[in-house]
């Protein structure tokens, strides 16, 4: 009987320690949904590239943290806020869903926020640029990662007034994001001293980009500023080439750029542009060496927001596996705590309203005789240090900030 006791205790024992770090994972399994447009304007820059980096993200922990294993699904949102608000809640309610990463598509992505904040699920914010998600729309779950709308602003647009570039006009996409970019860079002009004589909105997906060029150039302005991205901005910078605007004195402005839009307008069309970005793949050996293995998966190199969605899903990673649990309070917790290192942020930092801060580049887009291989196109200007190029959270609007 003595002998008996002692066997069952020692199992009891063995069980008491072979359980836990499987037991305080929900559904023992830490699922994680990237949702983004697949098929439309950015499915480029995000699409199922992002899908592949945060699959690269998981492989590097095996595909398992705290004893339980690490699945990835994907959603295309349409571009439609109704659309990703249903999946959104469909993947909470009875997916099993602990996180949603990425977004691209600031209504989207508001939408998306207030779901994961309702419902206490961890919101990984790659994609979307309205400053609002960081601001007054903030959530103690929302991560607002790669960039957003006041950093374009506190780049580009700052470094083309200081060339002397001081009346802007917009051709702005007409929902939350565009808005709230033309906002930002108007406050950034208008803070120097310059002066912003107008602006016109087009619907998502324009195919026809004449009448609103014709609208800019009329208006004399010496900046073009481009607040919309994806397919949009390369419709626009392809068909303002065509009038001939750059030709005749005005400079065009991509407030909002990537690598693929370069590499679709082509680098005859797109030199000399210049751009703000949170990540470049020939940055140094780091940011190539992990590149190298993203393209030999993609077939191209990654974009901020591709790049972006890797950094996000491995610091929440980590945050899990240091946490034993992904409890989303406890794991934000542990977000918040470490610094973020990696190949897209060096010593990055999560701020009270949900903003990593981190450094930005402003760019030039090289001429085809610069360029030196596929995909050599940008030089870096400048480093953006975060400080400057994300707006102090005190000053953001929202309510997590003491």
């Amino acid at each position: 009987m003595r002998t008996l006791l002692l066997a069952g205790t020692a199992l009891l024992t063995l069980a008491g320690t072979a359980i836990p770090a499987a037991a305080q994972v929900s559904d023992n399994v830490i699922r994680i949904g990237v949702m983004n447009d697949r098929s439309g304007i950015y499915a480029d820059l995000a699409g199922e590239g992002s899908a592949i980096a945060a699959r690269m993200a998981a492989e590097e922990f095996g595909n398992k943290v705290a004893g339980a294993p690490v699945e990835i699904i994907v959603a295309d949102h349409q571009n439609k806020a109704d659309i990703a608000a249903s999946k959104a809640r469909e993947w909470v309610d009875t997916g099993g869903v602990d996180v949603i990463a990425d977004v691209p598509n600031s209504a989207a992505a508001l939408a998306v926020q207030g779901i994961t904040k309702d419902k206490k699920r961890i919101f990984l914010m790659s994609g979307p640029g309205a400053t609002v998600l960081s601001g007054a729309q903030c959530s103690p779950y929302g991560f607002q990662w790669t960039y957003d709308n006041y950093a374009m602003a506190a780049g580009t647009g700052r470094a083309l007034y200081e060339q002397g570039k001081k009346n802007w006009y917009f051709v702005t996409a007409d929902y939350a994001f565009g808005q709230s970019l033309e906002e930002e860079t108007s406050k950034m002009v208008k803070s120097l001293g310059g002066k912003v004589g107008g602006a016109v909105r087009h619907p998502l997906g324009t195919s026809d980009f004449s009448s609103f060029l014709l609208q800019a150039q009329g208006s004399g302005a010496d900046v073009i500023g481009l607040a919309n991205a994806g397919g949009d901005t390369v419709n626009a910078v392809k068909q303002a080439a065509e009038f001939g605007i750059t030709q005749s004195g005005q400079s065009l402005a991509g407030l909002l750029m990537f690598i693929t839009d370069v590499n679709a307008l082509g680098l005859e069309s797109a030199q000399g542009l210049m751009l703000t970005t949170g990540f470049y793949w020939d940055m140094d050996d780091q940011t190539r060496e992990w590149s190298k293995k993203f393209e030999a998966k993609a077939g191209k190199k990654p974009t901020m927001v591709q790049a972006g969605v890797y950094s996000a899903v491995k610091h929440y990673l980590k945050a899990v596996e240091a946490a034993k649990t992904d409890d989303a309070d406890k794991v934000t917790a542990k977000m918040r705590e470490m610094p973020v290192e990696d190949m897209f942020a060096r010593n990055g930092k999560i701020a009270a309203n949900g903003r990593m801060f981190h450094d930005m580049y402003l760019v030039q887009v090289k001429t085809p005789a610069e360029s030196k291989a596929p995909w050599d196109f940008y030089k870096v200007v400048k480093t953006i240090p975060a400080e400057t190029a994300f707006l102090d959270p005190k000053q953001s609007g929202c309510a997590l900030v003491k």
